[in-house]
This record gives C-alpha cells, sequence and structure tokens, in this order.
C-alpha cells in the first residue's frame, strides 16, 4: 500500500517497474518536495492506480491542489496589506477616529491599524504620522486652552434662568411684527427729526399708548395689558438711562441729545415687550 496525499491505492506492476514515458520525470520530481503541480497528468494517476479509494476521486485531487494554492495566495496578499487612508491628510480621519475622542481610544486605534498593516513600511509611517500629530495637537491643547464659544453659548442657552425668561417670550405672527415695527420706528424718526427743549415727552408718551394697545391686541386682557405696559416702560427707562450714564457714550450731540437717545433705548425695548411678551 502507498499513500498520496491522503488517499490510500494499489500500485499496479506497472507503476513499480516503470513510470509511463508520458510524464515520468515530472511525477517523480515532484514527489520529494510534497508539491503536487496541477499540471500532473491525472489521467496516468487513474490508470496506475486501481485502489478503489482514489477511483472517481481524481477531481477531488484537481480541486484541493488548487485551493492550496489559492489560500497561500490569500495569506501573502494579507501580510502585505495596504492602509486604504495612507493619502488622507486629517489625523483623525486618518486613524477612524473622531476629534472628541480620548487618548485611550487614540492609542487602540493606533494599536489596532498598526497590527493589521504591520507588513507595509509605508502603511505603518502613515499610521504613526497621523497618531503622533493627534498626541502633540492633545499636549498643545493642554497647555494653551481655547474657550469654545459654541459650548458656552449652548451652556448659557441650556441654563435655567435663560430658559426661565425665554419662556415668558412667543412669536406673533408676521403682520403683527410689522405693524408694531412701523408705530414705533415712526416714533424713533420724529423724535430724532424734531427735537425740543422739553425733551421728546409727547413721543415717549405715545409710545406707552402703543404699548398698551399691541400687549392688549395680542393678549385680549385689559388688566394684563396695563401691568405689561406700564412694567414694561419703567423697567425699559430706567434701563436706557443707566446704559447711556455708566455704557454707551453719547451718540446723539447737541439740543437734548442725552433724552434722544434714552428714548431711542426705551422705544426698542418696549417694541420688543409689546410684541413678544407673553
Amino acid at each position: 500500500m502507498m499513500i498520496l496525499s491522503g488517499l490510500s491505492g494499489k500500485p499496479s506492476k506497472c507503476c513499480l517497474l516503470r513510470p509511463s514515458p508520458r510524464i515520468p520525470r515530472e511525477l517523480v520530481s515532484s514527489f520529494p518536495n510534497g508539491n503536487f503541480r496541477e499540471n500532473i497528468d491525472l489521467q496516468y494517476l487513474k490508470s496506475c492506480w486501481t485502489g478503489p479509494a482514489l477511483r472517481g476521486k481524481t477531481l477531488q485531487i484537481r480541486h484541493t491542489t488548487k485551493c492550496a494554492f489559492d489560500a497561500s495566495g490569500d495569506f501573502a496578499n494579507e501580510s502585505a496589506a495596504i492602509f486604504p487612508r495612507i493619502h488622507v491628510r486629517d489625523p483623525y480621519k486618518r486613524l477612524g477616529i473622531s476629534k472628541e475622542a480620548s487618548e485611550d481610544e487614540i492609542q487602540a486605534a493606533r494599536n489596532f491599524l498598526i497590527h493589521r498593516y504591520a507588513g507595509h513600511k509605508e502603511s505603518v509611517d502613515a499610521i504613526e504620522s497621523a497618531h503622533d500629530k493627534i498626541i502633540m495637537q492633545k499636549f498643545y491643547d493642554r497647555k494653551n486652552p481655547k474657550i469654545d464659544i459654541k459650548k458656552k453659548v449652548r451652556e448659557v442657552n441650556q441654563s435655567r434662568v435663560v430658559q426661565a425668561i425665554r419662556n415668558r417670550f412667543q412669536t406673533p405672527s408676521t403682520k403683527f411684527i410689522i405693524k408694531s415695527s412701523i408705530a414705533f420706528l415712526v416714533l424713533g424718526v420724529l423724535t430724532i427729526l424734531f427735537p425740543t427743549e422739553e425733551g421728546p415727552t409727547l413721543q415717549v408718551a405715545i409710545s406707552l399708548i402703543a404699548t398698551f394697545y399691541f400687549i392688549h391686541d395680542r393678549l385680549k386682557s385689559k388688566l394684563r395689558a396695563f401691568l405689561y405696559g406700564a412694567g414694561a416702560f419703567i423697567f425699559s427707562w430706567l434701563l436706557g438711562t443707566f446704559l447711556m450714564v455708566s455704557v454707551i457714550p453719547p451718540v446723539i450731540k447737541g439740543l437734548r441729545g442725552f433724552e434722544v437717545t434714552t428714548s431711542l433705548i426705551t422705544y426698542i425695548l418696549l417694541w420688543v415687550s409689546s410684541t413678544y411678551l407673553k
């Protein structure tokens, strides 16, 4: 009995005494190294080996040989795999992580990619370069912290005080916004164009009446219109005076410039109150 690639068979005398003249050297040279080439004459094997285990399995020999060669080719390709993001400039995108990733996540991504593409030097260099850039940037950011304006604005908007103030306002219809805007804009223009020695007393009185009217038109309540209008007028005038004295320098020069500028600030605050206050 003889064993051939896991198959057993009984050789005939012709095989033992003298190989077939068709492929004697090819067959003999293939046995010492254990390499079965696909171009072996399988018909010759079938004629010489008459064991029942070999009959009908010549195709299996050919298939097994081909699979072995394909598998060895796959292993060779996998060991020399090229990093697909080798030319990506952004180091975070090259490693496949977000900019908010922690140092542990950065190190884990680097180790995984190095292990996977260890057979290709250019890929390893690209991975290491991206990792070094990210680490250096993290180190620089820790030494020179930056103020994240978007984050600060988001935190302010989510605070309880701001949420409570925003809940006190609502957006009316576009028609109503245009109507109230025109009314207070006309008052502002009249205050600038026709200043008097007494100050813009008449325009300020008209602005208070307009505030009562617009609040009542939205809320349909006389009591709330009076309370909201009076409170908004007092708050607007005090705030305008404070801003003019302590914060904002005089913008309008000349006669009653201080009162005119304070009145303009008051008109803006009254317009917001009469239009958006809920």
